[in-house]
């Protein structure tokens, strides 16, 4: 048993819960650990695995203060952090299992805080581009997450399969993971059953104008970073020290790497390193001001040209609002300055299923058409209007079975033979078919094979529903909240005499190694005597051993003993 363990379970015995759940988060530990009490905790905590799991996490200054702390010299920055990790006693000399870990390693690099040089004019504006293509690129997966959940892998980059189908979206392959962590990073997205959701927050950006998206998503990444990275007294180190500020995890040059592209694509500095005027207020720790970086950005139009062919043509960057509601009725073919719409039978049908109306399409091109409402598209809209709501699905109240009903009996007949139906089983039943899958389901499957259905209610009426509703947010569980059972059960084995109990510990760990002990034992007359005692066993409030000296077997009351060393051997 570890001596140096006694000292640090008194102070966890004397620390607060709330001290006792910061320490236990920091250090990793796990919520249903078997502790009995806080002797088992201090000897956990100074085992050297947990230890070295510690280690990573510290940040350059910390780093730095522990080995001076190793070297016998007072530790400086950090050094608060250091005892309240148990890595430093509360006088700031290491653990001793600490020092054994430590020794040997070299002071990390301090960490230079001079603020990067500002930006050239053309270097901002190259930034700003950036950035705004960034957001585009953003809004451009949200939309795709929002209608078609995608699959992550176990770490929670995308998948492979995913990122093909998100590159013939017009989306680069080699940022979608990037796009995908500062969209979760913003709470715009969340990974549910190991697929990315958008989330309600999501809804309400998309429709936000560019400033406000940017702001949004530079403030989350900077509130988000790593501790390394984030000064008390500023917003980031620059961003050069990046790769410097976890010294001891193996795994930081990459994740620093990807960091500093995460950045880079938002527009907090420029290629060349520089920093762009926009992000200097950030990495102070200031609000952040958009102010200057929409500045360098193409002016928003809200009016398209709607053409012949059956396409829309915007101008320039279309207001985000306009453009998520449009890309609900149309499919965008091309995103650039000018970008290009495509109305289809498809994507009208597709507007209608999400609540639009014949009334409310027409009315909403007619209001930022530059041309009016070509003909033609008026015509689609017309003929995919009679035809939505031509397929109703209800539940018989009565049987509780799905019912697909139509106006048109042969396309009650052509979903009965539909090969890609099968799985729905559908039975006729007076007028209509019926079957016992869910009524969301059924509906869902007809969408798919492009049949223009419409969910009813009880009263007929047609119901919109949502294929994939947002994340569900945040339950404000706290983490460390887990760990109130274990310290509650640390509490009720707390017992008054801290000394007979650490004592009862070191007597079954010397009997369980068969170690040589040094006792000291208090005679009836007051005074102690040691004797040298081989321990072979303790029961019943009495410790057996052999006695080296007279080589005897002896069985001594636990309650005379005053105080057992292990010998070395």
């Amino acid at each position: 048993m570890s001596t140096h363990a006694r000292p640090l379970a008194d102070r966890l015995a004397a620390a607060s819960d709330a001290e006792l759940r910061e320490l236990f988060a920091a250090r990793g530990v796990r919520p249903d650990a078997t502790w009995q009490d806080f002797f088992d905790a201090a000897e956990a905590l100074l085992e050297p695995s947990s230890l070295s799991r510690v280690l990573p996490a510290l940040t350059a200054a910390e780093a730095a203060s522990l080995v001076d702390a190793v070297a016998g010299e007072r530790p400086g920055e950090g050094r608060e952090r250091l005892v309240a990790l148990a890595l430093l006693r509360a006088d700031g000399t290491p653990q001793p299992p600490v020092d054994l870990l430590v020794e040997g390693r070299a002071r990390p690099t301090p960490i230079d805080a001079t603020p990067p040089a500002p930006s050239s004019e053309a270097t901002s504006a190259h930034a700003a581009e950036r950035a705004f293509t960034t957001v585009a690129r953003l809004a451009d997966l949200l939309l795709v997450a929002r209608e078609r959940p995608f699959a992550l892998l176990l770490g929670g980059a995308v998948s492979a399969g995913e990122k093909r189908q998100l590159a013939e979206a017009g989306l680069p392959t080699e940022a979608i993971d990037l796009l995908s962590g500062l969209a979760v990073r913003a709470r715009l997205a969340a990974p549910v059953d190991r697929r990315l959701r958008t989330t309600a927050l999501a809804e309400e950006w998309l429709r936000s104008s560019v400033a406000a998206r940017w702001t949004l998503l530079a403030t989350a990444f900077r509130d988000s970073l790593p501790r390394g990275l984030r000064p008390a007294t500023a917003g980031w180190i620059p961003v050069s020290q990046w790769p410097l500020a976890h010294p001891w995890d193996a795994a930081w040059t990459e994740h620093a790497a990807e960091l500093t592209e995460s950045a880079r694509l938002i527009g907090l500095i420029a290629d060349d390193g520089t920093e762009p005027p926009w992000a200097a207020p950030l990495r102070r720790g200031e609000p952040a001001d958009a102010r200057t970086l929409v500045a360098q950005l193409p002016a928003e139009v809200d009016r398209i040209f709607l053409q012949n062919d059956l396409t829309a043509i915007a101008p320039g960057p279309l207001q985000p609002a306009l453009d998520v509601r449009l890309r609900t009725i149309a499919v965008r073919e091309s995103a650039a300055q000018a970008s290009s719409y495509r109305f289809t039978a498809e994507s009208v049908a597709h507007a209608f299923a999400t609540g639009e109306s014949e009334h409310s399409i027409l009315d909403f091109l007619g209001a930022i058409s530059l041309t009016g409402i070509p003909q033609p598209l008026g015509y689609l809209v017309a003929q995919t209007a009679q035809r939505h709501g031509l397929i109703r699905v209800s539940v018989d109240g009565e049987t509780g079975r799905t019912r697909i009903e139509s106006s048109d009996p042969h396309v009650l007949e052509a979903l009965a033979v539909d090969q890609a139906l099968r799985p729905l089983a559908l039975t006729a039943h007076v007028g209509s078919l019926t079957t016992r899958v869910a009524q969301d389901t059924v509906y869902w499957a007809l969408t798919d094979a492009r049949y223009p259905a419409s969910l009813v209610d009880e009263d007929g009426a047609i119901v919109v529903r949502d294929r994939h509703p947002a994340a569900p947010p945040a339950d404000g569980h706290d983490p460390a909240d887990d760990y109130d059972p274990l310290i509650a059960r640390l509490r009720d084995r707390q017992g008054p005499d801290a000394d007979a109990a650490w004592l009862d510990r070191e007597l079954e760990a010397a009997v369980r190694a068969k170690a040589v002990l040094r006792v000291t034992v208090g005679m009836p007359d007051g005074s102690t005597r040691d004797l040298l005692l081989e321990a072979t066993g303790i029961g019943g409030g009495r410790l057996r051993g052999r006695d080296r000296a007279a080589d005897v077997e002896r069985t001594l009351p636990v309650s005379s003993i005053r105080a057992a060393t292990v010998v070395a051997p």
